[in-house]
């Protein structure tokens, strides 16, 4: 399932998630931290992979349109699980 998001918010949320969180969606979802980076907006890709992740020049950073929301789905999960934490 696609969908956009600005490039703005994107990186709001992987701001957001708590310490590890890439290193836990990777270990889950059984790829490189870096291609959850990448996912992120990172552009390692002698390490990681590309992720889907299409960038069209806009306002607030651009507009990302991804091909998959696995890695958001999951890096909202964990910013829900450390609302509940506090």
């Amino acid at each position: 399932m696609t969908k956009m998001i600005t490039f703005n918010e994107l990186r709001k949320i992987k701001n957001s998630l708590p310490e590890g969180s890439s290193h836990r969606i990777a270990d889950e979802l059984n790829i490189d931290v870096q291609t959850v980076r990448n996912y992120f907006g990172g552009s390692d890709y002698k390490t990681g992979e590309n992720c889907g992740l299409h960038i069209e020049p806009g306002p607030d950073g651009g507009i990302v349109v991804l091909d998959d929301t696995q890695i958001l789905d999951m890096a909202m999960a964990i910013l829900q699980e450390a609302g509940e934490e506090k």
